[in-house]
């Protein structure tokens, strides 16, 4: 099972082509700072989904923010494997 580090270390490379440059950090807002539009959050999904070899459900983009958030929703679906 990998710690939340790895999961939050993963998550900032699927999300570096879409950060353009900009560092991205736990705290890092997805909408405001990276500029992530829908269609771009569902190829980090299919992206992530392919990462961790799981199946993320549509509705945890509802309770990601920032890069942090993201990572604790994947952990979360981690365990529940």
């Amino acid at each position: 099972m990998p710690t939340y580090r790895d999961i939050l270390t993963q998550t900032c490379e699927l999300l570096e082509p879409y950060a353009k440059g900009r560092a991205l950090e736990e705290g890092t807002d997805l909408l405001n700072h990276v500029g992530l539009d829908s269609i771009q959050a569902m190829e980090v999904l299919l992206a992530a989904e392919g990462r961790f070899d799981m199946s993320i459900p549509l509705n945890v983009l509802a309770e990601v923010r920032t890069v942090g958030d993201l990572a604790q929703q994947l952990q979360h679906l981690l365990e529940r494997r």
